[in-house]
């Protein structure tokens, strides 16, 4: 059992940004990441850290080296082991105050679960398991931050009336190669989002950021709201 003191101190700068009361409300706090792999990895080891109460962690999958470049919970000597088992085992090397739980399952066999969350967070590589958290996020009144990356470019959003059936064609497709920079960069809006969501701060709902570099090497952002 961490003490009172400990537990200021580990918190200390956040604690400077949004004083112990805000910081103690994030105890009270459930989330989900949904996919443990390169966008799942990064928010799980920043939000990980950040005093959530609670973070469920969903994936099936197993490593394989060529994740390891840019997911980066995983290390070499890691390929076999399930991705969302390693999360949480990083989750509780790192952090004290917060109880992680991985499920080696898909999303769909999570929601069998019925397990209360304040926010999913989209960590997935495909458009079908959107549409399903898209689903159940409506079915369940919960909101969820919505985020994929791909070569250069990006896109995050925090969905609450919005749906993403409404936005997106579900299709099949290959995609395009990824750089580890662009993970993180993605991981980070989403994982900010989030955390100022849970943290009762103001967060612009319902917009989407889309995010790339162009011909030039520059880095452009453009927002669009979403249909409601």
């Amino acid at each position: 059992m961490q003490s009172k003191k400990e537990y200021n101190n580990y918190f200390h700068r956040q604690i400077q940004l949004w004083g112990e009361q805000t910081q103690e409300s994030l105890q009270t706090k459930t989330i989900v990441i949904i996919g443990a792999g390169g966008l799942g990895s990064s928010i799980a080891f920043s939000l990980g850290a950040s005093g959530i109460g609670n973070i469920h962690v969903v994936d099936f999958d197993e490593i394989n080296t060529h994740n390891i470049h840019r997911q980066i919970a995983f290390k070499i000597g890691d390929e076999g082991k399930n991705k969302a088992e390693v999360n949480v085992e990083v989750i509780k090397q790192r952090c004290p105050f917060t109880n992680a739980i991985a499920h080696k399952c898909d999303f769909l066999q999570w929601c069998e679960k019925n397990i209360e969350v304040d926010l999913i967070i989209d960590a997935t590589d495909n458009l079908k398991t959107r549409a399903d958290i898209n689903e159940y996020a409506k079915k369940t009144t919960t909101p969820w931050v919505y985020g994929s990356v791909e070569a250069f470019h990006g896109q995050v959003a925090f969905i609450d009336k919005a749906s993403f059936l409404d936005i997106f064609k579900i299709q099949d497709n290959k995609p395009d190669g990824v750089a580890t920079p662009i993970v993180l960069h993605v991981a980070s809006l989403q994982s900010n989002l989030a955390l100022r969501f849970l943290a009762n701060l103001s967060v612009k709902k319902d917009l989407l950021y889309y995010l790339f570099f162009n011909k030039d090497g520059e880095l452009i952002t453009q927002k669009f709201n979403l249909p409601t």
